[in-house]
C-alpha cells in the first residue's frame, strides 16, 4: 500500500479519497474545508496543516482542484508541493483545467525531479463514491504504469490517453460530446412530448435504434424511463450545469488554441451559459431540457 498526500476535498475529492482510504492506503489529506477534513479523518486519513506537510514522505500526492490556476498555485513556490516531495514522487492531478497548465503543472513537477500524470475524470459524484470513475492518463509510461494501481481504488476504467496535457485533453472531447448529445437528446424529447409521442415509447425506440446515446440510455432526461437518473430526482446534480459550462468552456478555449472548428460545441456552451445565468447552475446539467421545452 502507499503513502498518498491527498489535497482538495470537495464533492469529487472527498468520495475519491475515501476510496484510497478503504482500500488500505495510508492517506495524508489537506483542504481548507474542516469539515471535509474531518470526514476523511473519520474513516481512517490523516490531517494535515500545511501543503508541505501533504507532500513530505509520501509515494504519491494527488489533487483534485477547480482551476489550473489552483494547480499551479500548489504545486509552485516554496512552500508548495513539489517544493517538500521527495524526488521520483508521483504526482496525480485529478482537476478538471485547460490543458495548457496542465502542461505546465507537469513541466514544472519534471523540473523539480517529480514523475506527474494529469488524470481528469469522468463519472460523478455517484462514481466517485462507489470507485467507478473513468481516469484518462497522460504522462509518460512510467508514471502512468505507477499511478495505475493507485487509481484502480477509485475507478474502474483507467486509459493512457498519451503524453503529458493528453488526459486533460480527452476529458474536454468527451464532455463536449457529453454536453452536445444531451441537448440532442432533450430536444428530441420535447419534440416527442409536442408531436404526442409518449416519452417512454421514445426511449423504447431510441434505445434501440440509431439514436443510442449515453445520454439517452444512462442519463434520459425526462422522469421514467432511467429510474437511477437525476430527471427522477427533481434534476438534483449529480453532474451541475455549471460544471458542465466549465468543461464546455474548457473546449472552446481548447479549439481557439487548435484552430480547430466546434460550432455545435460553441452553440453547447451558449446554451448551458444561458441556462446557468437564469440561476440554474446548481441542477445537474440535463436539466438543460426544462429551458429547451419553455420551463
Amino acid at each position: 500500500m502507499a503513502k498518498i498526500g491527498f489535497v482538495g476535498l470537495g464533492n469529487m475529492g472527498g468520495p475519491m479519497a475515501a476510496n484510497l482510504i478503504r482500500a488500505g492506503h495510508d492517506v495524508k489529506v489537506f483542504d481548507l474545508s474542516a469539515d471535509a477534513v474531518k470526514a476523511a479523518v473519520e474513516i481512517g486519513g490523516t490531517a494535515v496543516n500545511s501543503l508541505a506537510d501533504a507532500a513530505s514522505n509520501v509515494d504519491a500526492v494527488v489533487t483534485v482542484l477547480p482551476a489550473g490556476k489552483h494547480v499551479l498555485a500548489v504545486y509552485d513556490g516554496p512552500e508548495g508541493l513539489l517544493a517538500h516531495a521527495a524526488p521520483n514522487t508521483l504526482f496525480i492531478d485529478s482537476s478538471t483545467i485547460d490543458v495548457d497548465a496542465a502542461r505546465k503543472a507537469a513541466d514544472l513537477a519534471q523540473t523539480a525531479g517529480m514523475r506527474p500524470v494529469d488524470a481528469p475524470i469522468s463519472g460523478g459524484v455517484g462514481g466517485a463514491t462507489a470507485g467507478t470513475l473513468t481516469f484518462m492518463v497522460g504522462g509518460s509510461e512510467d508514471a502512468f504504469a505507477s499511478a495505475e494501481p493507485i487509481l484502480q481504488a477509485m475507478g474502474s476504467n483507467i486509459i493512457h490517453a498519451g503524453d503529458n496535457g493528453a488526459g486533460q485533453a480527452a476529458k474536454i472531447c468527451n464532455n463536449m460530446i457529453l454536453g452536445v448529445s444531451m441537448i440532442a437528446v432533450s430536444e428530441a424529447f420535447m419534440l416527442a412530448k409536442r408531436l404526442g409521442v409518449d416519452a417512454q415509447k421514445l426511449f423504447d425506440i431510441s434505445s434501440k435504434a440509431s439514436g443510442q446515446c449515453w445520454s439517452l440510455t444512462s442519463y434520459c432526461p425526462v422522469p421514467g424511463p432511467v429510474p437511477a437518473s437525476p430527471a427522477n430526482r427533481d434534476y438534483q446534480a449529480g453532474f451541475a450545469v455549471d460544471m458542465m459550462l466549465k468543461d464546455l468552456k474548457l473546449a472552446q478555449q481548447a479549439a481557439a488554441g487548435a484552430n480547430a472548428t466546434t460550432p455545435m460545441g460553441a452553440l453547447a456552451e451558449s446554451l448551458y451559459a444561458m441556462y446557468s445565468a437564469g440561476g440554474n447552475g446548481g441542477r445537474d446539467f440535463s436539466a438543460i431540457i426544462k429551458m429547451l421545452d419553455g420551463e
